[in-house]
């Protein structure tokens, strides 16, 4: 099975997680924490800073690993690193996304989570809860 390696974004505000909505391929309409694929010889922090930047034009400063993720999907493993980050500059522009939302803890379960990402929620409610 093919292995999907990928980096996401936990982004923070205050006592808010921003999420994505995916609007294109087969995952289309799923909501997912935002990031990418990571590219040949780069690391993990560096791939993530270049796909939120391509993705939602904003820099972020990429914090503390919060998870590690492995998946199976039909068609794929995936392999995901989640990082806890806070938008440094920028203004958030949707540029590969059909929408986004600040969730608190308790609007978590209020969109439709991507598979993968559903098992870092449980942990996150417990994260802004102590935060």
């Amino acid at each position: 099975m093919k292995i999907i390696k990928v980096v996401a974004g936990i982004m923070k505000q205050e006592d808010k997680i921003f999420a994505t909505q995916r609007g294109y391929g087969e995952f289309k309409d799923g909501w997912e924490f935002p990031g990418g694929k990571i590219e040949l010889g780069e690391a993990k922090k560096e791939a993530l800073v270049r796909e939120i930047k391509e993705e939602l034009d904003v820099e972020i400063e990429v914090g503390e690993l919060f998870d590690h993720i492995e998946y199976d999907y039909p068609n794929f493993h995936l392999s995901m690193d989640c990082f806890i980050c806070s938008i440094k500059s920028g203004n958030l522009v949707l540029k590969e996304h059909q929408e986004g939302r600040w969730l608190t803890k308790d609007t978590l379960d209020s969109v439709e989570w991507l598979p993968a990402d559903q098992g870092v929620i449980k942990k996150l409610k417990a994260y802004l809860a102590q935060s």
